[in-house]
């Protein structure tokens, strides 16, 4: 396809990524799909390929692991990539003390370490071209601290505050970042933080990954900071961002922790159990 611009999307697998990826070939993009799954990036491209008529690569690739990462990041910094979408995720929920070590490390890198090499890869070409869209999946869990999420939520921070810094940083160069910070979203999210049951409770006005990804897609496409989607999501990040945590606290402990808790399920050991597709 001649003049194609080309979309990096991580966690192209499933939920918000597949959707991200999908909404950027219906605009003509495009991608590099990247995720640890190989079998459904390919039936994700070949679907892509064949309805849209765009190029797509598949790029296997597991975050967690630091030279699997610095060799897909020297890959691609040699590409023409204009849209880098950082979605990779995973949530680990429980006490700190009990979950599983080489998970809550994977879950730093992947959500921190993989969103912050993969930028530093993309980001000077995107300037010296004067063109380009950082789009970043954080969530409303970033703004503030989360008890039996600690390190999810304390990654989420991280990534919400680095997006938001770079939408400022990149005024006036061509390039902009937004950050997407979903609240409840249907997705296998859950199922790998082990809080499945979360999902039953329809108070949350759970919303679809297609919806949260056409929001943050539109949102990326304006330059906008920031893209809340739906009005639960709305209310956690107002209330996270602005709640006096002497007050915050309290609550999380009264309402939001026994939910988790009854929400978790039966792990039969948490310290060895690792759900990420």
């Amino acid at each position: 396809m001649s003049g194609q611009e080309w979309a990096v999307v991580t966690g192209a697998s499933s939920g918000i990524g597949e959707h991200l990826a999908r909404g950027l070939a219906a605009r003509g993009y495009g991608l590099w799909l990247i995720a640890r799954r190989t079998e459904a990036l390919e039936l994700l491209a070949e679907e892509l390929r064949d309805r849209h008529h765009v190029s797509v690569r598949v790029r296997t690739c597991d975050l967690a692991d630091p030279a699997a990462r610095e060799k897909l990041a020297g890959e691609l910094a040699g590409e023409p990539v204009s849209v880098l979408c950082a979605n990779a995720g995973f949530p680990t929920c429980g006490p700190f003390s009990e979950n599983n070590p080489a998970k809550e490390t994977a879950e730093v890198q992947v959500n921190v370490v993989s969103l912050h090499a993969l930028t530093q890869a993309l980001l000077p070409g995107m300037l010296a071209r004067r063109h380009g869209r950082v789009l970043v999946t954080g969530s409303t869990a970033g703004c503030q601290p989360v008890p039996t999420a600690a390190t999810y939520s304390a990654t989420k921070a991280f990534a919400n505050a680095f997006a938001e810094s770079l939408h400022v940083e990149l005024r006036g160069t061509g390039v902009s970042c937004t950050l997407l910070a979903p609240g409840p979203v249907r997705t296998g999210f859950y199922a790998t933080g082990g809080i499945s049951g979360l999902q039953r409770h329809s108070f949350l006005a759970w919303l679809t990954p297609r919806r949260v990804a056409e929001a943050g897609l539109r949102g990326m496409a304006r330059g906008r900071r920031v893209v809340v989607p739906g009005p639960v999501a709305k209310a956690q990040y107002l209330a996270g961002r602005h709640t006096p945590r002497a007050l915050l606290f309290p609550l999380l402990r009264a309402a939001v922790l026994p939910l988790f808790r009854n929400a978790r399920g039966s792990i039969a050991n948490p310290r060895t159990a690792d759900s990420r597709k």
